[in-house]
């Protein structure tokens, strides 16, 4: 599924209490989905890491009171005096058979031993999967026939939409829409390779040094070197950021790229700087003008970034024309 296809369908089985389980490939965005979905529903998220507990941590110890031993449970499980929330087991696959077998009763019966798991707390799980080359092990059929499991596949759609709103550097954006298929890949994961969590760092790493030529030995290391190469390469001939400023300045009369590379440039440094009323107006007008697939992009990502531009004369009429290109994608 689709990253926002799964935030649908955790909040609707969150809701109903049932456990989901979360498959998907290193760095794709499982666990921050997981919490956007919590922050979505203004409930908090308490994160488990399966890969550290002993079998008995979820027991908790016993005490003595009125001659009785008496389990006290551990400190990071909700208590009923704790607002409804989401208990997150993360790399749950990662733990040992011993400690994922600690879980039996409590992702079932929402119980370990004396301790009972207080209404309104929704139980989701996350782990790679063996064929990520990833550490994990066999989950037993008793447990894993107790979650509902969902496939978490990336997709550039989604994590454009999301990298807009995080602020990812327009650059790195407008690179990964010329060259999808690099926005995850794990043909060679010895060390770094790209993934939408590496990339996110690659953006931070980019606005640290200033650009990319001054930190290519820092990206190898955060994407690996072909992907490092490839974005290097982009953006030696992508749009500068003057370039930008005179299009957004005189929008009618600028002559626009004609090089793919260079118009997926255009569209993500237009949309990051949409708030901007010159961009606003610039982009209403370079609808007419761009192709008609970067024109859809742009109206479909300065649309969901800023939705009141509904209501500008020029989008409305290129919303009109093109209602069916600008649906979502399924």
């Amino acid at each position: 599924m689709k990253p926002s296809r799964v935030a649908s369908v955790l909040e609707s089985l969150t809701a109903a209490r049932w456990p989901v389980f979360v498959w998907g490939p290193p760095g794709c965005g499982k666990s921050s989905l997981v919490r956007a979905v919590a922050a979505e529903r203004k409930v908090p998220v308490i994160d488990i890491r399966a890969s550290l507990l002993d079998p008995t941590d979820l027991r908790g110890i016993p005490m003595i009171e009125g001659g009785r031993a008496v389990w006290c449970p551990p400190s990071f499980l909700p208590s009923p005096a704790d607002p409804a929330g989401i208990l997150f087991f993360d790399e749950l696959n990662a733990a040992p058979p011993l400690v994922q077998a600690s879980l039996y009763q409590l992702t079932l019966d929402r119980r370990v031993g004396e301790y009972v798991l207080p209404d309104g707390w929704a139980i989701v799980a996350a782990g790679n999967r063996s064929d990520d080359r990833s550490v994990v092990f066999r989950m037993p059929s008793a447990l894993s026939n107790r979650f509902v499991h969902v496939d978490f596949e990336v997709d550039y759609d989604d994590w454009r939409a999301w990298a807009f709103r995080a602020g990812i550097e327009p650059s790195v954006v407008g690179f990964l829409g010329f060259r999808r298929e690099l926005l995850h890949d794990m043909h060679n994961p010895e060390r770094a390779f790209p993934t939408p969590r590496s990339w996110e760092m690659a953006s931070t790493v980019i606005r640290q040094f200033g650009s990319v030529e001054a930190c290519m030995d820092v990206l190898v290391g955060t994407v690996g070197e072909g992907a490092a190469s490839e974005l290097q390469a982009f953006t030696k001939k992508a749009l500068t950021l003057k370039q930008v400023e005179e299009i957004i300045a005189k929008p009618d009369a600028t002559d626009l790229p004609a090089d793919l590379g260079m118009l997926y440039a255009l569209v993500s440094f237009l949309v990051s700087t949409v708030d901007r009323a010159p961009t606003r107006d610039a982009c209403a007008i370079l609808l007419d003008r761009l192709p008609i697939e970067f024109a859809v992009l742009l109206a479909r990502d300065t649309l969901r970034a800023s939705p009141d531009l509904r209501k500008h004369p020029l989008y409305a009429a290129f919303i009109k024309s093109h209602a069916k290109s600008l649906q979502p994608r399924g």
